[in-house]
């Protein structure tokens, strides 16, 4: 069993994104707004530092839009 912690990006549906951003709010260095006001990600992993802020602004989503995935090695 390996001791390594498993990483995870954060994926988010933005067809039920309503713009409300608290997600941004919570956690700015993940969630992203745009123009209008729109979360989006950029396709990186989540920087394992940044995992609980990441969950935390994944949980303030109203619309529940976020959400966090383990990235599994290929």
């Amino acid at each position: 069993m390996s001791s390594e912690k498993a990483q995870f990006r954060a994926v988010a549906d933005r067809s039920r994104c309503c713009g409300y951003g608290l997600c941004a709010a919570v956690c700015p260095s993940i969630y992203k707004l745009d123009a209008d006001g729109l979360v989006y990600l950029d396709d990186d992993p989540v920087p394992p530092e940044l995992e609980e802020d990441a969950r935390e602004g994944a949980a303030a989503c109203p619309a529940e839009a976020i959400w966090l995935e383990p990235i599994t090695p290929e």
